[in-house]
């Protein structure tokens, strides 16, 4: 046992802010109370893994990782998959288990918040969050909707010739239009391109329908998200934490999936390079991490790999939660310095098979005779946890029970949520759906043979220039109903030229 504590004291006897996540042990009846096991708060860009049985801790892991990192002034964005997660926006409440842990571990516990935004996908239940198809991008596009590689390939030639005729795709409609223009009156504008093949178009055509049924009418759509708007600090100095509620997620797991990784690869375009921050630009919590993964093609695994692997350098670090190591591809799992394994349960060959691939993660250990036997007898809040010292080496593998987060450790009630989403700063510029021209109006009035409204409908389908993200304080009520105001004045153009593009469909 001294061995083992001088190893892990010499292992986390680094300097510096970190982000503490408890006491190492070999008998967890008996931890190492002086012995700090903790991850580096400039190396949260080295990215990491929580993973563990379901039951087994990793959401209050999550939570404690995140709590920290809003405490030292750099801002989280985490999906809240059972609601529970939203609770860290009110201080946590002792009870008889956390003064147990407390007391066994030696470590100070005070009730606490943070400054939180509840974000949807739907706007059910937060501010509503959308990106236009366009933003989206083919790639992306395709994993939500199953595509194969050659369906993959016919719809990025949809979005390149969109893209050359200045058609904004917006919502799934404008993409459904396109895809009617392309194997209609437009078919021979695409031969020079390859062309489409009707059967493809079908699929598609199927797939798009499908999307909308999930909730894809909802999601695609203007106002976009400014990614800007989530690295936001609080006046105090915290940073804010960006909660996006998903209680339906068993309905939609490709879009919310690929959402999230839409977020990874919009912040990986638009923030600057900052190399090795003294603090994470932002922690991104990736849950339910196996969901992206699943049925993933060739093009779209490289596409997430490279995002990972780049984004690093622009100060954001990912931490993907899930149940097994090998439920993340070894190209992404390769990028994950920092790793927390709760308990793994191998009821099944299956089982038995995994565990033995998530023990090959760790670096070896002489403190552990069998890490895989270790691995299954961890309670609940306990966790295999290995990180990257400041010289960029593993530090040694420890058994670590861990802190009690000191944020509400339930839901939040009904009230509690309202006030929040009222008292949103983003709410005014998001709450709103802009309806602009795009793709399907430009599109009707080609097939209509009105050269002077095709003139028309594209110069307004322009995108307004990109402005910077306003400061926190900055009211926006103002921009968006001048939008608005435009779009409202158009409204009864727009509904006619939809209903004769509608006709002209059912005609052919």
């Amino acid at each position: 046992m001294g061995d083992f504590a001088a190893d892990l004291a010499a292992g986390y006897s680094f300097d510096g802010p970190a982000v503490h996540l408890g006491r190492p042990f070999v008998d967890p009846t008996a931890p190492v109370d002086d012995v700090d096991v903790r991850i580096p708060l400039n190396l949260i860009n080295r990215h990491g893994l929580i993973a563990g049985a379901t039951g087994t801790g990793k959401t209050k892991t999550l939570q404690l990782i995140a709590e920290q990192i809003c405490a030292a002034g750099s801002p989280v964005f985490a999906a809240d998959m059972k609601g529970d997660l939203a609770g860290i926006a009110e201080p946590g409440v002792s009870n008889d288990k956390i003064a147990e842990r407390v007391t066994a571990l030696k470590c100070k516990w005070e009730p606490s918040s943070v400054p939180v935004e509840i974000v949807s996908l739907t706007g059910d239940d937060g501010v509503p969050l959308r990106a236009s198809v366009t933003q989206f991008g083919p790639t992306l596009l395709s994993k939500v909707m199953s595509l194969n590689e050659t369906q993959e390939s016919s719809l990025s030639l949809v979005f390149r010739y969109c893209e050359e005729k200045d058609l904004a795709l917006i919502e799934l409609e404008d993409l459904r239009a396109a895809l009617a223009w392309l194997t209609g009156p437009g078919k021979a504008e695409l031969k020079e391109l390859g062309g489409l093949s009707s059967a493809t178009v079908g699929v598609l055509q199927r797939k798009v329908s499908e999307l909308e049924g999930d909730g894809g009418d909802i999601f695609f759509g203007e106002p976009g998200l400014d990614v800007r708007d989530l690295l936001r600090v609080a006046p105090d100095g915290r940073g804010i934490a960006t909660v996006m509620s998903l209680p339906n997620v068993a309905t939609k797991p490709a879009l919310f999936s690929t959402f999230l990784m839409w977020v990874l690869s919009e912040l990986y375009e638009e923030l600057p390079e900052v190399g090795d921050p003294d603090k994470p630009t932002l922690a991104f919590f990736f849950d339910e991490a196996h969901l992206l993964f699943a049925d993933a093609s060739k093009s779209f695994l490289e596409a997430v790999t490279q995002t990972v692997r780049l984004i690093r350098s622009k100060g954001v670090g990912v931490f993907f939660i899930t149940q097994l190591p090998t439920d993340i591809p070894d190209q992404v799992l390769s990028q994950l310095g920092h790793r927390v394994q709760h308990a793994v349960r191998a009821f099944t060959p299956k089982d038995a098979k995994a565990l033995k691939q998530a023990v090959e993660t760790f670096p070896t250990t002489e403190h552990y005779s069998d890490l895989a036997e270790t691995l299954q007898s961890l309670g609940v809040g306990e966790a295999v946890v290995t990180v990257l010292d400041p010289r960029g080496v593993p530090t040694p593998v420890a058994s670590t029970r861990l802190y009690p987060p000191t944020s509400r450790m339930g839901t939040l009630t009904d009230e509690e949520r309202r006030a929040i989403i009222a008292a949103s700063a983003i709410g005014p510029k998001y709450n709103a759906r802009v309806d602009r021209e795009s793709a399907e109006e430009i599109l009707a009035a080609r097939l209509a043979g009105d050269a002077a409204q095709v003139d028309a409908a594209v110069e307004r389908a322009k995108p307004a220039p990109k402005k910077r993200a306003p400061a926190a304080d900055e009211t926006l009520v103002d921009k968006v109903g001048d939008v608005l105001n435009s779009t409202t004045a158009r409204q009864m153009g727009r509904e006619l030229v939809r209903g004769i593009f509608g006709m002209l469909r059912k005609r052919r």
